[in-house]
């Protein structure tokens, strides 16, 4: 292989996974937390490791038990969240509402714009989002990120998740439902998981 010499670096083809440290005490939590929030299985997993999947990747998250850890400081810098892509609205609302069943509810549901998204914190205190792409191009998606309208508010608007949920059964088209509504600026002092 010859080696070709560009200022750009080569990129991956995907993002394979993330891991996850937390401590001796709290890694049965978090598995157990990762396989029911993603409905996910082990494809390896012993006491202080655990490789989780729920598609073709062998591993999506893994979660590695380490001794002495301290609980996550939230005023540090470091990793904000990680984000799960559910193909349509649907689905999304779906997997909220079996989650909520068994206790596990989002922090903050907000349309960015690009996608409309929940967030969720781990029994660590991670966050992590579940969201579908409201544009259907990378392009389109590009285009309103460059706007005005994102400037203006590039936080996004809050929306309730059962009201989309009403919304959907009483015959309103997704497409309606996952345009972002114009709500002018917006501060980060109104985002609830900074």
């Amino acid at each position: 292989m010859a080696l070709e010499t560009t200022k750009k670096v080569t990129s991956p083809v995907k993002l394979a996974h993330v891991v996850l440290r937390t401590s001796q005490e709290a890694f049965p939590k978090m598995v157990a937390f990762y396989k029911t929030f993603l409905g996910a299985k082990a494809s390896y997993e012993n006491a202080m490791l655990s490789f989780i999947t729920y598609d073709d990747e062998h591993h999506r998250v893994a979660i590695v038990a380490l001794p002495g850890l301290k609980p996550k400081d939230s005023q540090t810098s470091g990793l904000e969240h990680f984000s799960f892509t559910y193909p349509n609205l649907d689905d999304l609302l779906q997997a909220y509402q079996q989650r909520k069943e068994i206790g596990i509810s989002p922090t903050w549901c907000v349309n960015h714009g690009p996608t409309v998204s929940m967030y969720y914190r781990d029994p660590d205190g991670n966050n992590l989002e579940t969201q579908i792409d409201t544009f259907d191009t990378a392009e389109e998606a590009t285009t309103f990120m460059m706007s005005e309208e994102m400037e203006e508010n590039p936080y996004g608007v809050d929306f309730d998740p059962e009201e989309f949920v009403e919304k959907l059964k009483a015959g309103v088209a997704a497409k309606e439902l996952i345009k972002r509504p114009r709500i002018g600026p917006r501060g980060l002092d109104t985002i609830p998981i900074v």
